[in-house]
């Protein structure tokens, strides 16, 4: 190659993006920054831009209007998201347990985690396995839940005394006895 092409090439090149030049940036955890402006070259045909709406008119796009007659559509009380779960058993085996912070609750939907603010639910198809521990000594009650995807959310549960970690033991696997599904 001439050094004409060597040198267009190099102009066309991006800049290498990293902590160098983004001191945010980790790989594998962040992506890079977006590059603030891009330079347009001059054969490139430039981008429509969004007309600006006419005085009068709202940026928004026009909303369909409800038909007459038609009934509308009512939401229940508890959403959406409680109609493509099945029922409840009323009688099936619930553990709970909590401290001032932390939290873990366990029944047919599945188990949710929330520690201060945070939070997250597991259904029990996302679920490889579920582990408790009780330490040695001290209160802390350790509840593990296992994703098939080898990640692993620990909570700690402080108990206000260390005769409860055999009633939580219990009412845990009466729990897995009850919904969870070995892949066996």
């Amino acid at each position: 190659m001439n050094t004409e092409a060597l040198k267009a090439e190099a102009v066309k090149a991006e800049p290498v993006a990293g902590a160098g030049f983004d001191p945010a940036f980790i790989p594998g955890i962040t992506a890079p920054a977006a590059p603030l402006a891009k330079q347009e070259e001059p054969g490139e045909p430039k981008e429509p831009e969004a007309e600006a709406p006419e005085a009068g008119e709202s940026a928004e796009p026009a909303e369909p209007k409800a038909t007459e007659g038609a009934p509308e559509p009512e939401e229940s009380e508890e959403g959406d998201a409680a109609a493509d779960e099945p029922a409840a058993p009323a009688d099936g085996p619930v553990f709970e347990a909590a401290d001032r912070r932390a939290r873990i609750v366990a029944d047919h939907q599945g188990v949710r985690l929330s520690l201060d603010e945070e939070a997250c639910e597991f259904r029990w198809a996302e679920i490889a396995a579920v582990e408790s521990e009780s330490p040695r000594f001290g209160k802390r009650y350790t509840i593990t839940v296992h994703t098939p995807d080898r990640r692993w959310y620990p909570i700690e549960i402080e108990a206000t005394s260390r005769s409860r970690f055999k009633e939580w033991d219990d009412e845990l696997d009466a729990v897995l006895d009850a919904y969870f599904e070995d892949g066996d």
